[in-house]
């Protein structure tokens, strides 16, 4: 990769043979250098044979793909903002650009309620779901905090961003990171990609731009921290991101709990009542 605005970055294998131990890998988008060129999304398509989502502009600004689904696993987001000018009278208008994906949670819940074992964490701490063993239940798409999972009508089974398992395996960057020109979305280590957002962050206050911050690098969030996160300019409602993310499983030991004790209250009633007939 080339250098940029945070110096040279990390050279990522271009062959076959990458025999480093496995770490958990992940994403940093910094939505501060995002030009909205698309090119991640149709490198995405492109590598993973992902459908197209029509050509038609959704009315939301030069967005013709409007949200992540099964057939969008990148999602660049156009927001327009007017707001009042910060030197001077009047008012200015900005963009906010922002590419979206999977955020391969820590704790995911869409691993937790899948009956047939299809969602997997991989070696690399990502999460994929098997094609060949879903059953198209959806239970995943109601349990993702993002909404990001979704099913494709023509054949019921859920889809979502892999972090390209198959290029990293080979020690590649997935295809969106190394398609972008401008390294918003950076692929590496997970620890490694903390610290330097952690950096840019720093360096963006000192510059004013007192607004940024750091959305799902907190291991001590709802979801125990995101694989995929992000630099934002302003709130991530904004964005379209929840503010205050929970893993939707996170009270399910609990009912099992209560569930197991209400069962062996009914089953003990109806064995004293049984008893007490005879």
């Amino acid at each position: 990769m080339s250098n940029s605005l945070y110096g040279p970055l990390p050279d990522v294998a271009e062959d076959a043979g990458y025999s480093d131990p496995p770490e958990r890998r992940g994403f940093f988008t910094d939505t501060s250098v995002c030009i909205g060129c698309k090119a991640c999304e149709v490198a995405c398509k492109e590598w993973n044979a992902v459908p197209d989502d029509g050509f038609t502009l959704t009315g939301m600004s030069y967005d013709n793909t409007g949200a992540l689904g099964a057939s969008t696993w990148r999602h660049v987001a156009f927001v327009e903002q007017t707001r009042p000018h910060q030197v001077g009278d009047g008012d200015e208008t900005r963009w906010l650009m922002a590419s979206d994906v999977c955020k391969h949670c820590t704790h995911a819940a869409c691993l937790d309620v899948c009956p047939t074992g299809a969602l997997i964490r991989t070696e690399f701490g990502t999460v994929v779901v098997q094609e060949d063993i879903c059953n198209g239940c959806a239970y995943c798409v109601a349990a993702c905090p993002y909404g990001v999972i979704d099913r494709r009508e023509d054949d019921g089974r859920a889809w979502k961003c892999t972090l390209c398992y198959d290029r990293i395996g080979d020690g590649l960057e997935p295809a969106c990171a190394k398609a972008c020109p401008t390294d918003s979305i950076q692929y590496g280590p997970l620890d490694e990609l903390r610290e330097r957002a952690a950096t840019r962050l720093t360096a963006l206050h000192e510059e004013g731009v007192t607004e940024a911050r750091l959305y799902g690098e907190d291991e001590n969030d709802g979801v125990g921290g995101a694989g995929a996160f992000f630099l934002l300019l302003d709130e991530p409602e904004v964005y379209g991101l929840p503010p205050d993310p929970v893993v939707t499983t996170r009270d399910l030991p609990a009912m099992w709990r209560w569930a197991g004790g209400a069962a062996l209250a009914l089953a003990g009633g109806a064995a004293l009542s049984f008893l007490g007939r005879r």
